[in-house]
């Protein structure tokens, strides 16, 4: 019986398509594959994931790689827009207010820099989250084992017990390696649909909405008591 779900952030409660950000904005394909390489693609962008690097270092960084192939440009139009495409996935919201309704432990385990992180945090969504574990914090990153054992350990999770989400087939298939239910994010329809698989119940979207409503009441209720 499975009581924790586990959710990647990046591609799963957060909209994160780089490519169709760059094919949005270059319509080029080989540009595109070089930036890619140079940015969200890039030993860079894999330490901001891991804390070890600065933001500023990063694209300091990335914008020198790119001066010597002559993509100035295009690394710092990525560097100046890319966090536009992290948009909240409110169907993904929706699911997971439905399982929070149905009793299962919510928690997070993502690939992120600090600073994004940061942004990610103060959304409404994120009070559904019993916990969690991003890599800028513990300087790991997905599919390494470890940072899978950190979330299990921190906060007392049975293996068996739990499902892990991600947009990442590696991923996924690390958490299953450990004996953690894997599923792979496609879309919306096969997510809820490997969910039913499992025998995952959740109430109805009435009656969510109910509880969203009865949450906002009584958020609003706090900050009227706090003014």
């Amino acid at each position: 019986m499975y009581k924790n779900i586990i959710f990647d952030l990046g591609g799963v409660v957060v909209n994160f398509t780089p490519r169709d950000f760059l094919m949005d904005r270059f319509m080029n394909k080989k540009a595109e594959e070089i930036v890619y390489d140079l940015t969200f693609g890039s030993k860079e962008w894999s330490e901001l994931d891991r804390g070890v690097i600065s933001r500023g270092t990063a694209n300091r960084i990335m914008l020198e790689n790119a001066a010597r192939c002559g993509r100035t440009f295009e690394v710092q139009t990525v560097i100046d827009e890319w966090e536009s495409i992290l948009q909240t996935n409110q169907r993904t919201v929706k699911t997971m207010c439905r399982l929070k309704l149905g009793g299962y432990k919510l928690f997070y385990l993502s690939n992120m820099a600090q600073d994004t992180f940061e942004n990610i945090r103060q959304r409404d969504f994120f009070a559904l989250f019993d916990g969690g574990v991003v890599s800028c914090d513990v300087h790991l990153n997905k599919p390494d084992p470890k940072i899978y054992t950190t979330l299990m350990q921190k906060y007392h999770l049975t293996y068996g017990e739990s499902v892990f989400i991600d947009d990442s087939k590696q991923n996924a298939q690390a958490a299953y390696n450990l004996g953690i239910t894997g599923i792979l994010y496609k879309n919306h329809k096969s997510f809820e649909r490997a969910l039913g698989l499992c025998k995952i119940e959740m109430p109805d979207n009435r009656s969510v909405r109910d509880w969203i409503r009865a949450r906002q009441r009584e958020t609003a209720q706090q900050k009227n008591n706090v003014t």
